[in-house]
C-alpha cells in the first residue's frame, strides 16, 4: 500500500543547521547510525528534515466523508495509518526529532491519534465505534512503543557522549608549580621596609653612567686606580659618540643624581645591581647587587647615623647582635668608618659548636658588613648645596652579602645560576 504524500520521502536530504548542538547532534546521529552524507549546514541551532512526511489529510475527515461504512474499510484505513508511521519512523531524520514527529502523532490538540479519536471515532455510527475503538488502540499502541524505543536511544547516545566528553576527576590533577620572588629580591623587600618605616624612599637609577656621575662627582680624582680599565668595565662606543661610558661600580651616583633633583631634607636608599671587574669566586662576582643609603638634612649628627644603623641591623638579624664601628677611608665620605656585627653563626664567641674556630668570622667573633660614614662637604660641591648648613650620612652594602649572611650561603655564584634545587629552598 503506498501512503499518499510519502512515496518520495524516505530518501529525501537533511538539513541541518550548524550551532552550538552541532557536535552533539554528530555524536547522537552517529550512534543511531544516521549517515552523514546527508547533512548540510545552515547558519541557526535548529535541526529539521528538510523534507517532512506530508499526509493527504484522511485523518482531518469523518468515516462519512470518507465515504467508510464497512469494518473491513475502517481495517485498510488504520493499516494506512500504520503503514505510514512505521515509513516515517524509518527516516533516521525524525529519530533526531522524536519531540516533534511524537507531538505530530500524540499530540493532545492536534495529533494524528487525537484527530482519528474526534473524527472517526466519536461520529461513527454505532454498528462501527468497536471496530474504529479497537483499530485505535492498537495503532496508538504501537506509536507509544515505538516512541518510547527511539527516546531510550537519544538518551543512551546522549550519556555515551557525555560519558567520552566529561572530566574523570577520579584522575589526579595535574600540579602547575607557582613561582616565587628570587631570595635577592626577597632580600631586598625586607631592606625597603625597614628603611622605609623609618622615613626613608627607594629611589632608582641607570646602570650605565659617565665617569663624572660614577667618579668624580663623589670626589674621586681622575687618576684614583679604582678608575683604570684593570677594575672597571668602560664600554665601547661608535666613533663620534659622546662618553667616555661605563657601568657603575657602585649606587652612589644616583645620590648625586638625587641631590641634585632635591633639596634637603634627603632620606633615600638606592638599590640595583653594579659591576666590577672581578674574577668570580666563592665571594666575588663581575655583577652583584648593592643598596646605598643617604641622609642629609641641617641638624644630622654621627649619633644619628649610628641610630640608624643599628635600627637597621637588628632588625634584619635579629636583637641580639651587637655591633662596632672601626675607622676607615672612602673618598666621598669624612670621617669613614667600617660597620662590624658580631658573628651570627658563632653567636660572637668565635668558636664553632665543637669548640673549632668558627670559619666564618675566623674566631675574631665579628664579620665586616659595610663601609659608611658623614657625607664629606667636598660632595656637595658638586649638588649646589651648602656645606654649612647641611650634613648628612651614606652607606653602601652588598645586599648578595647580607642574604649570605642571613641564610648561610657559602658561595655568591648560586645566586645567578638557576638552579632550582636552591630557589626551592627560599619559597
Amino acid at each position: 500500500m503506498v501512503v499518499p504524500g510519502l512515496a518520495t520521502q524516505a530518501g529525501g536530504a537533511l538539513a541541518i543547521f550548524t550551532g552550538a548542538k552541532s557536535r552533539s547532534f554528530t555524536s547522537i546521529a552517529a550512534s543511531l547510525n544516521f549517515s552523514r552524507n546527508a547533512i548540510v549546514g545552515a547558519p541557526c541551532d535548529v535541526i529539521y528534515p528538510s523534507t517532512m512526511p506530508t499526509n493527504d489529510g484522511t485523518h482531518e475527515k469523518t468515516l462519512a466523508a470518507l465515504g467508510v461504512t464497512s469494518a473491513e474499510q475502517i481495517s485498510v484505513l488504520f493499516a494506512g495509518l500504520r503503514e505510514q508511521f512505521d515509513a516515517e519512523v524509518s527516516l533516521e531524520a525524525v529519530q533526531l526529532l522524536w519531540k516533534e514527529f511524537r507531538d505530530r502523532w500524540i499530540g493532545r490538540k492536534s495529533g494524528v491519534i487525537t484527530q482519528v479519536t474526534n473524527n472517526w471515532l466519536k461520529p461513527a455510527p454505532p454498528g462501527l465505534k468497536p471496530t474504529v475503538g479497537a483499530e485505535l488502540n492498537k495503532l496508538k499502541s504501537h506509536v507509544e512503543s515505538k516512541l518510547d524505543e527511539i527516546h531510550l536511544k537519544i538518551e543512551n547516545a546522549e550519556e555515551e557522549w557525555a560519558r567520552d566528553e566529561r572530566v574523570d576527576l577520579s584522575l589526579p590533577g595535574v600540579v602547575r608549580p607557582i613561582g616565587s620572588r628570587h631570595l635577592i629580591r626577597q632580600v631586598l623587600q625586607e631592606i625597603e621596609d625597614i628603611f622605609v618605616s623609618i622615613g626613608f624612599s627607594v629611589v632608582e637609577g641607570p646602570e650605565i653612567e659617565t665617569p663624572y656621575y660614577n667618579f668624580e662627582a663623589l670626589n674621586i680624582p681622575e687618576f684614583h686606580p679604582v678608575r683604570a680599565d684593570m677594575d672597571t668595565f668602560y664600554l665601547e662606543l661608535p666613533k663620534g659618540a659622546p662618553g667616555p661610558l661605563l657601568l657603575r661600580t657602585h649606587t652612589s651616583p644616583v645620590q648625586i643624581r638625587t641631590m641634585e633633583k632635591r633639596q634637603p631634607p634627603v632620606r633615600v636608599i638606592v638599590p640595583g645591581k653594579v659591576y666590577r671587574r672581578d674574577n668570580p669566586d666563592a665571594t666575588h662576582s663581575f655583577m652583584f647587587h648593592q643598596i646605598e643609603g643617604l641622609a642629609v638634612d641641617s641638624d644630622i649628627t654621627f649619633c644619628d647615623f649610628t641610630g640608624t644603623i643599628e635600627y637597621f641591623v637588628k632588625q634584619y638579624f635579629g636583637p641580639s647582635v651587637k655591633t662596632r664601628f672601626r675607622p676607615s677611608y672612602f673618598p666621598f665620605t669624612e670621617p669613614s668608618v667600617e660597620f662590624d656585627v658580631s658573628c651570627i653563626f658563632c653567636g660572637g664567641s668565635g668558636s664553632g659548636a665543637s669548640g673549632t674556630t668558627c670559619g666564618k668570622c675566623k674566631g675574631s667573633g665579628w664579620i665586616e658588613l659595610f663601609g659608611a660614614g658623614m657625607v664629606d662637604p667636598a660632595i656637595y660641591g658638586f649638588v649646589n648645596y651648602d656645606a654649612s648648613k647641611v650634613s648628612g650620612f651614606a652607606f653602601g652594602m652588598g645586599m648578595d652579602r647580607l642574604a649570605m649572611l642571613k641564610y648561610g650561603i657559602d658561595d655568591i655564584q648560586v645566586f645567578f645560576q638557576n638552579d632550582v634545587r636552591f630557589l626551592k629552598q627560599f619559597p
